[in-house]
């Protein structure tokens, strides 16, 4: 019995394509020295972490004008470094992160890439939030919480149409930074999590990773929408999994779930054409509409 659901499994996973079958119609821009302009995806830090290594890496649209308002995505990147059988590549950092730019075509939104800090709040790390044992999430949040409202200010993005998107680690970001306190919960207009979700997993291993705590902090998501993707997948973590546990909590919001119609658990696939990048672009251009 087990043999035969172990082929059931690998045909089922083996049965979705492969990223690399699809051209991309979306080639991510060079990351650039320099001040952030229209088509520019450079390296930035707060004013208030000049003096560590902490940085994020800021995208403004093609389209952007100067006295113009723009709706953002914030984005946090997977665990790194990555590397999986089907070559899909994490290097944990921001400048590493696909999703916000394969959303939006480039065009529409300012797009930022944020980091997740050590525990002193004096550098980058690749993985989780903090340093182990500890992963003290305290500085990623402080960081956000200044980081937004000061893109918004100086860049003409909109507080009101700000959404939070991550892959893998990101993916639980969006609820376990995303929704951490009242204050950065504010901060969102909408979520998109793609590949793990906050509390599917509780054996992570960072503080909080339980779902008691995770419901706690889903709680403060609200009526919000979320816009949960995963690839396809028969194995232990996948979209059935995410969507039953969801179910079990009794917390009823407006989830939207989709597979991205790949095995590949990589962010590029929302640098290729396809039904579910379709979808989402839809389901965010009614977000942003409402």
């Amino acid at each position: 019995m087990k043999k035969l659901l172990w082929i059931f499994w690998c045909g089922s996973v083996l049965a979705a394509p492969d990223i690399s079958s699809i051209k991309p119609d979306l080639v991510l821009p060079d990351l650039m020295k320099g001040s952030p302009e229209e088509g520019k995806r450079v390296k930035q830090t707060h004013p208030d972490w000049r003096e560590t290594e902490v940085y994020h890496v800021i995208y403004l649209p093609k389209d952007w004008r100067p006295n113009k308002r723009y709706p953002v995505i914030v984005e946090y990147a997977g665990n790194g470094p990555y590397r999986n059988r089907h070559s899909d590549i994490s290097t944990g950092h921001p400048e590493g992160s696909k999703m916000g730019y394969g959303i939006s075509g480039g065009e529409g939104f300012i797009w930022v890439c944020l980091p997740y800090l050590n525990n002193a709040g004096t550098a980058n790390v690749t993985r989780w939030w903090g340093n182990a044992p500890k992963y003290d999430a305290g500085p990623t949040v402080a960081y956000c919480k200044k980081v937004v409202p000061w893109i918004c200010r100086k860049y003409g993005g909109d507080p009101e149409l700000v959404v939070l998107c991550g892959f893998s680690r990101g993916a639980i970001a969006c609820n376990y930074i995303g929704l951490h306190d009242g204050a950065i919960s504010a901060l969102w207009r909408a979520f998109i999590p793609y590949s793990h979700y906050d509390g599917v997993n509780p054996r992570w291993g960072y503080p909080g990773a339980d779902r008691a705590a995770a419901l706690v902090r889903l709680k403060r998501l609200g009526n919000r929408p979320q816009f949960i993707c995963h690839e396809n997948s028969e194995g232990r973590l996948n979209l059935k999994v995410t969507r039953k546990y969801l179910e079990n909590t009794g917390i009823k919001s407006k989830f939207t779930f989709r597979e991205t119609g790949y095995r590949n658990h990589n962010d590029a696939w929302l640098l290729r054409p396809g039904p579910a990048r379709t979808a989402l672009r839809n389901w965010l251009a009614e977000i942003m509409a409402d």
